[in-house]
């Protein structure tokens, strides 16, 4: 797995990204997500923008590309270079807690099979252990 998409499948193959809805599945859970960041205050100070709005874009047009959908982040954005991206800000043990708190509320209240919900939830993990660059 990389940080820039899914493997790629044949023509005849279905995309994750189509088996669990498309944009639609993916644009709901970042919603979601995002509705938790907002009251959360120790995750909502990592984004300088008043405003969720692009950060909630940004994250769902990864995800969706992630998964095997349209490639519009990298072509607006380029490499997803997560580490990078993330390292202004300080990530630590309690923030990963707290940023996999609501993505575990997001996927529960979005419902999807247990298959789904078991391969985003294993991906999602790994991504916040990954973001993690302070001690403590």
């Amino acid at each position: 797995m990389t940080d820039t998409g899914r493997e790629t499948t044949t023509a005849q193959e279905e995309t994750f990204y189509q088996r669990v809805g498309g944009e639609e599945t993916f644009r709901r859970l970042v919603h979601l997500f995002y509705r938790g960041v907002a009251q959360d205050e120790l995750l909502r100070p990592m984004y300088p923008e008043d405003d969720l709005g692009p950060a909630e874009e940004r994250f769902a047009l990864f995800l969706m590309q992630y998964w095997g959908g349209p490639r519009t982040y990298s072509e607006r954005r380029g490499h997803p270079r997560l580490r990078m991206r993330h390292a202004p800000f300080r990530v630590d043990r309690a923030a990963h807690d707290a940023w996999l708190k609501h993505m575990r509320a997001a996927l529960d209240e979005l419902a999807l099979p247990a298959e789904a919900d078991r391969e985003l939830w294993d991906y999602m993990t790994y991504a916040a252990a990954s973001m993690v660059n302070t001690a403590g």
